[in-house]
């Protein structure tokens, strides 16, 4: 899979995509990552990418013309690629979300800047509008970071073991379970005799519980969205009571 990310600032990306994970599958060619510097399609000596705003205000607004003949040269190459821009703005990323992109062949991904960008950008190339989270960064760049992060980790092959990926937080509509290595004690802190107890069954029925309890107690919206099956319903039953006993004990 690829992804064509068009910047003002691709220095930027130094670092987050040359390590870890993301580092390995570029190696291995799972993921491609390119880089396209807006200013390069700029036509004035000084590469500018941005203007003042029509009707005043403050701020200054990313131009049309350069980030349209960028997606021109993308578009000759990728052919009919969703285009996303990386906007508070746009729809929330979640998992689903996530998992959706990533059946994609490549994404072209676009960075916003300053004020914002020309609308026409929106209307002539743009096919989806998405935002990390509702708060303002300075720039797209750090979002487009964190959609790829995302997305790659769904590619297979990009984890070493898939089956981490399955117990992550929300992949399955829960937060994750708590986890545990050595020392198995520290600082008075031990870890949970079920872990230690080799009963598999067991530790899985824990796991689901915990991880309930976790999603029931810091983020119950997410219990309404998930279809539950009879034994979670059970398990969270068992958890409301513990904790009600708990309030009045």
């Amino acid at each position: 899979m690829f992804f064509d990310i068009l910047t003002l600032f691709p220095e930027m990306f130094t670092g987050p995509f040359d390590e870890s994970i993301i580092k390995r599958a570029r190696e291995k060619g799972i993921i491609e990552i390119n880089l396209i510097n807006i200013r390069d399609y700029t036509t004035d000596k000084h590469n500018t990418a941005d203007d003042t705003p029509y009707g005043g205000g403050a701020g200054m607004v990313m131009k049309v013309e350069p980030i349209y003949r960028a997606w021109q040269d993308l578009h000759k190459k990728r052919g009919e690629v969703p285009v996303i821009m990386l906007s508070p703005q746009g729809r929330p990323l979640d998992q689903e979300l996530v998992k959706d992109l990533s059946q994609e062949q490549g994404l072209i991904l676009l960075c916003g800047h300053y004020e914002g960008i020309d609308e026409r950008v929106k209307d002539l190339i743009v096919t989806d509008e998405i935002s990390i989270g509702d708060y303002v960064l300075t720039g797209g760049e750090l979002a487009a970071m964190v959609v790829v992060d995302a997305v790659a980790r769904m590619i297979p092959g990009v984890l070493g073991d898939q089956e981490s990926m399955i117990e992550d937080s929300f992949y399955n509509g829960l937060l994750d379970y708590p986890d545990y290595t050595r020392p198995r004690e520290f600082m008075g802190l031990e870890v949970p005799e079920v872990l230690l107890s080799g009963n598999h069954g067991a530790i899985e029925r824990w796991r689901r519980k915990e991880a309930l309890k976790r999603t029931y107690l810091r983020r119950p919206d997410l219990l309404q969205k998930k279809i539950l099956s009879k034994e979670e319903l059970n398990l969270l039953e068992e958890i409301k009571q513990e904790i009600e006993g708990g309030k009045n004990g």
